[in-house]
This record gives structure tokens, C-alpha cells and sequence, in this order.
């Protein structure tokens, strides 16, 4: 039995003292006497329906019917049944009046005549939200007389009522009885409450009250009878005025014409049954059913039938309703894919679904979904949102982004998937300006100093770009200890052109954060050596930053502030156009290579795509270029395209160790620039010496000219002697080859024994014996400085036929 909490208000009986909600503007229409108010919790403010129905005598018997209805609504459950959450009887008192009051409180819902002038929709989009409203009506009702053998008795379109998320639900419960039919000796009414019905809702045998013909109809009969009157109600777009009306069937869609009067057969037992109609109507086949009942069931989906319906779902739901879409569609597929039962091609469905939301709508609907899918595990998922992340990332807030986001997104940088480090990389142009001071410095930059070392050149050439696009982002100490050394020391020495290219228009567009002697001393050398490279494109960015520091430098000159080196920064181009097409040629970059369908290399005159595996499609196979300009500058065997890389570098890859010569102060951040003492560390291991050779060698030197293995230019240099030895490399291209002769190698001397300064050190006598050891066993000149071409030499040393 319910329990009805009763309390007594005094005074006029304006307000309540036991229920824990908060009654609002009421509805312009209910079922009955009831009357239907908007309402709130008083503990969090979530919305509520609030059915009230008052009566002067206790004994009413609206009353008691009101009070059959709040008992069947409270124990019949049903997912097309309006839910129940709470009740109370109120008796308040007016002098010698008292007035009596049932208040029912329910899930949020509307009228559903109210809600239909509400979505005003038309044509197929008005027939297709029918169909599915009538759909679940039907399935309420013969879910109640079929199942529990329960006779609703009033059917029509009071009793219905639609929730926030467009569904029809049934109620008004207060003639609900049991069906008794079986029971042929009953000689009263089956329905107790059934004068509360309005006679044009009645069939003839309720009319008559002829109940030994209904008791020994099926139990469908009664309510089949009010489910075509609520057919003719919503088509015909007004409520039922008398029976006879219901013959006019101008309004009836064809498709449902012939199931509709079966429902108004005069005769009880040929009338049709709700479950027959749910399952063989046409008119309940189409695309707007067809889809919310597929998502309903989505668990019971195999993966096949999931990936085909969600790759359809984006052009499907731009037919749909779109009210229908946003308020039932979405809800139902963000929480498929927070629960983990939708595939990831469905995070595309949600994003355009979201997208004709209002921006505070997106936030609360879409948002909270998006940043758990972060944390999934599923490595198309995360594609997915790294592919997308341009079309959500601005609604992101700062402190999600920097708490919840990146650290899921941060795990990426270190996949061994190029393609997904590739999008993380992408990803942090719209995660990057969100992110603290602390997690640029401490984390990002870490990774960022390692993927300037990457195997593919793609990811290289993008580690700059982004680095230039960020760098305003990053506080004035972290731009001067990381900038230079990445721009220059890194990228203006990268094997690959369109990343020499990136680190020239990196250094324009970030010229304001350098001050003179930077300019002058690290910017300036390093840039004019590629006025020369062998790239044309190179070339002209060359050029052009060379002239846009010039002109930096002459307007310093010209206002006389040699003192102020900080005011270089004021001086510096505002409005440069290296910093537009830098962007802009990032994100043609981008839009080229990550597209998950292919994900094939894209060969374009610009367009950066990862290397493949073999040495020849890194050099030549990406970047169309002139006839005149080769395409990569070392063509020996020592080129850094044709060693193998390690696919993490280890930490210890920073920008720090290659200053120039320059100590910088920050020895507590370490963010992979600074965490390498300048000279006295070990050497790094032998492939990632191959890729710090490669990126200092010289950028002067033509691929058509021949290079011995053994030439001075493949040696690393040293911090001390950098620019000297560039200078003197620059005649590499033009020396003559050493004698065949002498077969010593030259870069294997300790670092005093021979001057690299010296060209003609390569042919020089050598040592006395006395003071020299060979440097391997049966190599090198031997202990002698006579010829080593006596028959006897030959015989007993074989090491020495070389020579």
C-alpha cells in the first residue's frame, strides 16, 4: 500500500510543508481534473512534473480515483510509462472549509499537444516523429494488456505526455483496472472509475456499460478502441469531439489507414492488438525508428554491424528530425561511446550533432563525454579525438585541458605508431595555449626536444613548426634556452629540406624574442649558410630572413640604442609574413598527411610526409623539387637517411649541450635542453651520434660532389670550434681528394694531434715511431716510417697489403 505523508498548512494554503519540491508555472492543459506544473528539487534544482487534484470532501470521488492512480502509476514500470518519484496527501484548512490536495511528482515532462505546436514540424519529419511516439505508446499498451492483464480505459491525447528527450510516455492511471474476464459470473463494472471518461473515448460496449461483452473480449479491446482515437487526434491535429468524427480519415497516412481501422472495429474481438500493430504496420518502418531502435539495442550489435551504422550515422541524422536528433539521438550515442558499446567512427556522428548545439549546450552535453574518452585505451579512439580535436579544443577549459587531457594526450608522443605521434604532435597547436607554465616547461618541451630527433622527417619538420607556433606561450627564460639552439643548432642541419625550411621561418617568425647579440652572433651565421643549400626553396627563406634580420639590425643602428638590447624585441618586424605562412603551411602540412582513412605518404611540392622505411623514398620520394636542385645533400653511406634510428631517444637528447658555446642559468628546468654537461660527458650511443653528426654537418656542400668516408666534414665538431669549422667545410665541396697512398684515416687523431684548420695534414709525413702507437692491430702505417714494400714486410705482415 502507499503511504501518503500528510501535513496541514494553515492560512490559505498557498504553500506546502512536507514535499521537497518547489511548484512552478503550471501547463495550460492535464488529463482530467489534474492539473500539470513545472517543478524543481529542493536539493539540487534537477527539473520535475507536479500533478496536483484537489477536492472540498475527502469522500470524492475524484479523489479516490486520483488516489488508484497514484498507487498504479507508483507500481507499474515500464520504460513508456511515466516514471514515479514521489507523492503526498495535503489537507489544508479555510475557516470552517477544509480543502483537500494529492500531489504526484514525476520525471520533467510536457503535454504532448503542447509539445507538438511546440517542434511545429512538417511533412515526412512529422510523420517519422509519429510513427515514433506512436511506436512507444503502443508498446505501453501492450505492455499493460498483454502482460499484466491491466486495462488502462482512457487512451488518448491527455493520457500522453512527452519527456526532454522527445518520448512519449503514458499516464493517467486513475481508471486503470484489472481485467477480470475470466471471471463469468462478475455481474458489476470491471472498471470502477470509468464515468471519468469522456463518452467520445468510448467504444459502443463501454458506453452501454454492457460489461459481460467486454469481460468476454480480449483484454486489448477497450484500449486498442482509445489507440485509434489518439491516431486521429495528433493527425487531425485536434482533440476528439464526438465518435462519429472518427470516420473521417482524410488526415490518416495511407500506410497506417488499414491497422487504423482494424483498432475501431465495432465488433471487440476482431479489434487488432497493440503488439500486432508494433510488429507488422509499414508505417512504423522508417529511417528516424529504425535508427533510435538500433541504438537502443546497440549492445547486442556485433563490431560489423556497429562500424557500418556509425560510418552512415553523419548523413543520416541531416535527414532526421532535427530536434529529434539533438535531444534523443545525441544523448543515446554519448553515452554509447562513454560506456564503451559504440565504435570510434561514432565520435564523428557526435561532434556534427554537437555541433548545431549552442556553444553552453556543447559543454554540458557533448564535453563532459569527449574528456572521458581520453582516458580509453583503444588506440582508434584516440585517433579519432586527435583527429577531431580542432573541432572541440577551444570549448575546453584550461584547467581540463592541463589536468585531465594531456596527460592522456602526452602518452602519444612516445607511441610507436609514427601516424599517432605525428597527431599528437598536431594536437598540441590547440592543447599547447591551455596548458600552465609548468607542464610547457616540465613535460611538453620534453618531448618535443625528442621528436626534433625523430625518424621521420615529417614529425621533424613539424616539432619546428610547432615550436614557432607555441613560442609565445612559453615565459622569456624558456624561450631564450630552447629557441636558438632548436631553430638553428637542430633544424637549419636536418637532412630533410622542408625541415631546414621550417627552422628559417621559425627563426622569422619569432624574431621579436631575439635580442642583438643573438641576432648577430647565432641567428644570422647559421641562416646565411643557406643561401647556398641545395634546395631552392631553402634558398628563397634564406634570403629573405636574412634581409629581415638585416633590416632588425639597421633600424637598431639607426635609433642609436646600442645599450637597450631588450628593446630589440620592439624593433622586430610586427607584422611579419613569415609568421602567417608558417602557420599556414603547418596546416596544409597537417590536412595532407592525417587522414585516417589512407594514411598513405603524400607526395607534394610542400607537403611534409613520414619517411618510409627505406633510405631512398626519405631522401628523394617526399618533396618534388626543380631539375636543377637535388633533392638531399649527402649521397655517401654515412648519410643520415641511411642509418638506423632509435625510435625513442632517450632523455638526454636536449638543446642545452649545443649552445655555441653560450651557458645558460636554468639548471632546475629540465625540459630536454639543458640536462648534458657542454664537454665532458660521454659519448651518446652510436645511432644517436649518427643523427647529432648528420644534423651538424654542413648544408653547403652539393650532392653531385664525391666525399671520401673518411672526410673531415662527417666528423662531429666540437662546442668550442663550431663556427670555425664550418667556415672551413665550406671548402670541402672544392678540395682536392687525398692521395690514394696513404690510406690513414684522418678523423680517428685525439683531438690535439692533428689541427683541422691544416688542409694539408692528410698528406704530412708521418710521426716518428717512437712516440706513436697503432691505432689498431694490422692497420694504419705500421711502426716504421721506411716504405713498407719489401718482399719480407709483405710476406710476414698480410694486414698490409692495402698499403
Amino acid at each position: 500500500m502507499l503511504k501518503f505523508l500528510k501535513g496541514v498548512v494553515g492560512g490559505s494554503g498557498a504553500g506546502l510543508k512536507d514535499l521537497p519540491y518547489n511548484i512552478g508555472d503550471p501547463y495550460p492543459s492535464a488529463w482530467g481534473s489534474w492539473s500539470h506544473f513545472r517543478g524543481t528539487s529542493k536539493d539540487d534544482g534537477s527539473p520535475v512534473s507536479i500533478f496536483s487534484l484537489s477536492g472540498s470532501n475527502p469522500q470524492d470521488g475524484h479523489l479516490a480515483a486520483g488516489r488508484n492512480g497514484v498507487k498504479r502509476l507508483r507500481t507499474v514500470r515500464h520504460p513508456n510509462i511515466l516514471s514515479f518519484l514521489h507523492s503526498t496527501e495535503v489537507e489544508s484548512f479555510d475557516g470552517s472549509s477544509s480543502k483537500v490536495t494529492i500531489y504526484i511528482v514525476t520525471e520533467p515532462v510536457m503535454p504532448l499537444s503542447e509539445k507538438i505546436k511546440e517542434l511545429g514540424l512538417e511533412g515526412t519529419q512529422r510523420d517519422e516523429y509519429y510513427a515514433w511516439g506512436l511506436h512507444q505508446i503502443a508498446k505501453a499498451v501492450s505492455f499493460l494488456n498483454n502482460d499484466c492483464k491491466l486495462v488502462h480505459g482512457n487512451v488518448c491525447l491527455s493520457s500522453v505526455v512527452v519527456t526532454q528527450t522527445l518520448d512519449w510516455k503514458l499516464y493517467a492511471f486513475d481508471v486503470l483496472s484489472e481485467y477480470d474476464g475470466a471471471n463469468a459470473t462478475a455481474t458489476g463494472p470491471m472498471l470502477q472509475y470509468e464515468w471519468l471518461v469522456g463518452s467520445q473515448y468510448k467504444p459502443t460496449e463501454l458506453a452501454k456499460c454492457d460489461w459481460a461483452t467486454i469481460r468476454k473480449s480480449p483484454p486489448w479491446a477497450i484500449d486498442s478502441w482509445g489507440l485509434g482515437c489518439l491516431i486521429y487526434e495528433i493527425f487531425s491535429g485536434m482533440k476528439l469531439g464526438k465518435t462519429e468524427e472518427l470516420r473521417n480519415t482524410a488526415s490518416i497516412p495511407k500506410s497506417l489507414l488499414p491497422d487504423y481501422q482494424r483498432l475501431l472495429s465495432s465488433m471487440p474481438s476482431r479489434r487488432l492488438n497493440t503488439s500486432k500493430l508494433i510488429e507488422n504496420s509499414e508505417y512504423f518502418q522508417n529511417k528516424l525508428v529504425d535508427t533510435i531502435h538500433f541504438m537502443e539495442i546497440l549492445s547486442l550489435k556485433d563490431s560489423v554491424e556497429k562500424d557500418t551504422f556509425f560510418r552512415k550515422l553523419p548523413n543520416l541524422a541531416e535527414q532526421l528530425p532535427r530536434p529529434i536528433v539533438l535531444k534523443k539521438l545525441l544523448p543515446l550515442l554519448a553515452s554509447a561511446l562513454e560506456f564503451g558499446s559504440a565504435a570510434a567512427p561514432a565520435l564523428t556522428a557526435l561532434l556534427k550533432m554537437g555541433s548545431w548545439l549552442s556553444a553552453e549546450e556543447f559543454s554540458l552535453k557533448v564535453l563532459p563525454t569527449i574528456v572521458k574518452l581520453f582516458a580509453s585505451n583503444d588506440r582508434a579512439v584516440r585517433v579519432a579525438l586527435l583527429q577531431h580535436i580542432d573541432q572541440f579544443g577551444e570549448s575546453l577549459s584550461a584547467q581540463v585541458v592541463d589536468e585531465q587531457v594531456y596527460p592522456h594526450v602526452a602518452t602519444g608522443f612516445a607511441d610507436t605508431s609514427a601516424f599517432l605521434r605525428e597527431l599528437t604532435l598536431k594536437s598540441m597547436l590547440i592543447v599547447a595555449p591551455k596548458l600552465s607554465q609548468r607542464t610547457l616547461s616540465g613535460s611538453l618541451l620534453k618531448y618535443l626536444s625528442k621528436l626534433q630527433v625523430d625518424e621521420e622527417p615529417a614529425i621533424r619538420t613539424n616539432t619546428t613548426i610547432l615550436l614557432g607556433n607555441i613560442a609565445s606561450y612559453l615565459n622569456e627564460g624558456t624561450r631564450k634556452r630552447v629557441l636558438i639552439n632548436a631553430f638553428t643548432v637542430r633544424a637549419l642541419r636536418d637532412t630533410f629540406s622542408p625541415a631546414r625550411g621550417a627552422g628559417v621561418m621559425a627563426l622569422c617568425a619569432t624574431s621579436s624574442y631575439y635580442d642583438m647579440t643573438e641576432i648577430a652572433t647565432r641567428i644570422l651565421p647559421n641562416i646565411v649558410i643557406l643561401i647556398i643549400d641545395p634546395d631552392s626553396d631553402v634558398r628563397s627563406k634564406a634570403f629573405q630572413a636574412v634581409d629581415q634580420f638585416l633590416q632588425i639590425v639597421k633600424q637598431y643602428n639607426e635609433k642609436g640604442n646600442a645599450e637597450d638590447t631588450s628593446g630589440a624585441g620592439s624593433l622586430g618586424i610586427s607584422s611579419m609574413p613569415g609568421n602567417a605562412s608558417l602557420l599556414g603551411w603547418a596546416m596544409s602540412s597537417l590536412t595532407l598527411k592525417g587522414k585516417a582513412s589512407d594514411q598513405a605518404p603524400v607526395a607534394t611540392a610542400n607537403s611534409v610526409t613520414p619517411a618510409t622505411t627505406t633510405a631512398s623514398t626519405a631522401s628523394s620520394g617526399l618533396i618534388e623539387t626543380p631539375s636543377t636542385a637535388p633533392v638531399h645533400r649527402v649521397s655517401s653511406s654515412t648519410d643520415f637517411a641511411d642509418q638506423p634510428m632509435p625510435p625513442s631517444p632517450t632523455s638526454t637528447d636536449g638543446w642545452g649541450e649545443i649552445e655555441n658555446g653560450i651557458h645558460e642559468e636554468h639548471d632546475s628546468d629540465k625540459d630536454g635542453w639543458d640536462d648534458i654537461e657542454p664537454l665532458d660527458e660521454p659519448k651518446p650511443s652510436s645511432a644517436l651520434a649518427n643523427i647529432q653528426a648528420a644534423q651538424k654537418r654542413p648544408v653547403s656542400q652539393p650532392v653531385s660532389q664525391p666525399k671520401p668516408q673518411a672526410s673531415t666534414s662527417l666528423r662531429p665538431k666540437s662546442t668550442v670550434k663550431a663556427a670555425k669549422d664550418e667556415d672551413d667545410d665550406l671548402w670541402g665541396s672544392i678540395a682536392a681528394a687525398p692521395p690514394k697512398s696513404a690510406s690513414r684515416p684522418l678523423n680517428v687523431k685525439t683531438a690535439g694531434a692533428v689541427d683541422d684548420d691544416d688542409p694539408w695534414a692528410a698528406i704530412a709525413a708521418p710521426p716518428p715511431t717512437t712516440k706513436v702507437k697503432p691505432l689498431s692491430a694490422g692497420r694504419g702505417r705500421g711502426n716504421r716510417a721506411a716504405a713498407p714494400k719489401l718482399g719480407a714486410q709483405r710476406i710476414n705482415r698480410t694486414s698490409s697489403t692495402g698499403m
